[in-house]
């Protein structure tokens, strides 16, 4: 007789073509119970996970959940210019405050997200009308919040997501106020200003969409490589890369292109974070039980691809509960099923994708 795990290897590999054998590592691995390993396994990588400020306020299944399996936390918002900085003059801190008042009491870490972004601008930015004072508002901004949280926030994603999703060439570099009035330099400049701020900061530079097999994630891969390179002959402090992993459930890891990619940052000294993973399942089957072994089958591959070439630094998910999620807001599914992106689901129970994430922890 069949056993429900190896009924749900069968459907799935009718269903969807692929194979997750029970002997497999993988299939071997979603047998095994999951085990509340407490704190992302204390001697081995740093799990942690996004927060968001509501929940975390207000609900202690969230809180508990949060404390039970991170190490670390990053704010989903808080640190972004458009909440820090309504207005030109004006500086509010209360979101990061509290996150890394929660973080502390309950002997975790908070991950700075984010420093220079094209994204989650305050309007008034759009008033910046010179190299001059974009390079004027931007050192300022990155001395002010830095100097602020010296010390206590250790790891910042200084630079986020500057590679165009289809880049025209190598040396295309995403648009933003700041690539507008001071080009590429600007980049050189925000880390240089921030190795000053906290010298004992750690600075990441964060992006996506690098880890899929096809051409436009290969050129991608390839012009954020060229920056990386070019940053680092310029001896411009860069101590780690983030690779935010936010999986496309019906799109395969490129394993080659990936840890190539991975073995060449190690070769310049840097540190490997995957810091936002999570897997958008909108294309996937509807059932959960099948849906679940493909995103962890997802997260298997993407991880392996890593190890391959180096040890992972730091591993965050984007989100710790599919309740509180990014994903449907932009990949809701059509047959009515939820989005379940995340290693718990919406009642904080623990999901295959959970047991191949403790699976690289160790």
């Amino acid at each position: 007789m069949l056993s429900r795990r190896d009924t749900i290897l069968t459907s799935l590999k009718a269903m969807t073509g692929v194979a997750v054998t029970a002997s497999s590592p993988l299939g071997t691995l979603l047998a095994s119970p999951v085990r509340a390993q407490g704190r992302g396994q204390a001697d081995g990588v740093p799990y942690g996970a996004a927060v968001r400020d509501g929940p975390l306020a207000s609900e202690p299944d969230y809180r508990a959940a949060l404390v039970r399996h991170c190490r670390q936390l990053v704010g989903e918002g808080g640190l972004k210019w458009y909440d820090l900085r309504p207005s030109r003059e004006r500086f509010v801190y209360d979101l990061p405050d509290k996150q890394i008042d929660f973080a502390s009491r309950n002997g975790m870490t908070l991950r700075g997200h984010t420093v220079v972004w094209y994204g989650a601008m305050p309007d008034w930015t759009k008033s910046i009308a010179s190299a001059s004072e974009a390079e004027r508002e931007m050192v300022g901004h990155i001395e002010t919040v830095m100097g602020r949280y010296r010390g206590r926030i250790k790891s910042w994603d200084v630079i986020n997501e500057p590679i165009p999703d289809d880049p025209a060439s190598r040396s295309d570099i995403r648009p933003s106020i700041w690539q507008q009035r001071m080009g590429e330099s600007h980049i050189a400049l925000a880390l240089r200003t921030a190795a000053r701020a906290d010298p004992d900061a750690q600075l990441v530079m964060n992006e996506y969409d690098i880890e899929f097999v096809g051409p436009r994630f290969r050129r991608k891969r390839e012009a954020f490589l060229r920056l990386i390179r070019d940053l680092k002959l310029r001896n411009v402090p860069l101590h780690a890369i983030g690779l935010q992993g936010h999986l496309r459930g019906e799109l395969p890891i490129d394993r080659e292109g990936l840890s190539a990619f991975i073995a060449e940052c190690r070769s310049m000294g840097l540190k490997v974070l995957v810091t936002e993973l999570d897997v958008v399942d909108d294309k996937l089957p509807g059932p959960p039980e099948v849906r679940d072994i493909l995103a962890a089958s997802r997260v298997y591959d993407f991880l392996d691809a890593i190890r391959v070439s180096s040890p992972l630094d730091a591993l965050l998910t984007w989100g710790i509960s599919d309740r509180y999620t990014w994903v449907p807001l932009y990949f809701k599914r059509t047959d009515g099923h939820l989005n379940r992106p995340l290693p718990l689901d919406s009642d904080y129970r623990p999901k295959p994708m959970m047991r191949v994430i403790e699976h690289f922890l160790r």
